[in-house]
């Protein structure tokens, strides 16, 4: 929630916008936060938000933009996680300024998405739209696996209208349903970045980012370390079982080992850590890896092939129990 404040508190500080971006933000936040109500059988619109420096802000667009004059007071949450709320209400006016930012059609008739006019509108325009869109329904979680820019839509028709607006800022966003509630969800990191600048939320951009590049560098570091405490643990593995195969092999040939194969064996007994190239390095005359290899491949083969003729336990049985073979 701290990134979802940080955003919010850097949004609503934006002033001096000009006055078509101001109405596209102020019917985004009528839309997403709240929208039309019937009061004592008169139109009334409403909406609640999460700040009471949003909610003056509303107040103040609404009053110097449409002339009326809204209400602000605060209300119970739903939730006692979502902390004070506060609602914005015009009554006496509701229907004139429904219609006037559409939320209410020629016809009296609710719309359920987005004006065509803000959503076809400039650059501004739109990154105006999405700015009162996650002022109202927004959260920014921290980057990472489930990193993700969200916003809460009123109605599967307004979750589209706001994804064709995100493309036209160059940002793939997606539409989705959870819970029976539509939202709006940007995943890609540099997605997340791109449209908080186009909102108007640089500071927060950046320091999303470098705390995105942090976490990639440390997560790429402990997959390193993970990486090699694995081929440590199966190098260890590999070379018990190596050296208790060739124990065994020595045990069931007896006297019968061939001078080359016992040297082969007698040097993986002696050096139990080492590589098979280092064990060549360490036989007399030097003995190339491949030809180390071959010649404890050969002994446990010999060896296997007694122990199956004789009918006795071969090399593998003296593996001890959970390593590989």
């Amino acid at each position: 929630m701290a990134l979802t404040t940080d955003v919010k508190a850097e949004l609503v500080s934006i002033r001096n916008a000009p006055p078509t971006v101001r109405v596209a933000e102020v019917t985004a936040i009528l839309r997403f936060a709240g929208g039309l109500h019937s009061i004592a059988g008169r139109v009334a619109v409403e909406a609640e938000v999460d700040a009471e420096t949003l909610a003056r802000r509303v107040a103040r667009d609404l009053a110097e933009i449409y002339g009326v004059r809204p209400e602000i007071a605060q209300v119970q949450s739903s939730t006692a996680n979502e902390g004070a709320r506060w609602a914005v209400r015009v009554i006496g006016a509701g229907e004139t300024l429904a219609r006037q930012t559409g939320l209410l059609d020629q016809r009296r008739r609710p719309v359920r998405g987005l004006p065509n006019r803000l959503t076809t509108g400039s650059r501004e325009e739109v990154a105006g739209l999405w700015r009162g869109a996650f002022l109202a329904a927004g959260t920014l979680s921290e980057p990472g696996r489930s990193a993700m820019l969200e916003v809460a839509c009123p109605s599967s028709e307004a979750a589209m209208a706001l994804v064709g607006a995100a493309h036209r800022l160059g940002v793939a966003a997606k539409a989705r349903e959870v819970r029976g509630m539509p939202r709006v969800v940007v995943r890609e990191g540099e997605a997340i970045r791109t449209i908080l600048n186009e909102m108007g939320a640089q500071r927060t951009a950046v320091a999303w980012e470098e705390l995105r590049q942090r976490r990639e560098v440390r997560a790429g570091v402990n997959r390193l370390v993970n990486f090699d405490d694995a081929n440590l643990r199966r190098s260890a593995q590999a070379a018990v079982a190596a050296c208790a195969r060739v124990e065994r092999a020595l045990e069931i040939l007896g006297d019968d080992v061939p001078d080359h194969l016992r040297l082969a064996g007698a040097l993986r007994l002696a050096h139990r850590d080492a590589s098979l190239d280092e064990l060549g390095h360490h036989a007399d005359p030097p003995l190339t890896k491949d030809a180390v290899a071959g010649r404890i491949r050969r002994l446990l083969a010999t060896a296997d092939k007694r122990a199956q003729q004789e009918g006795i336990p071969g090399t593998e049985a003296a593996v001890p129990a959970g390593l590989d073979v």
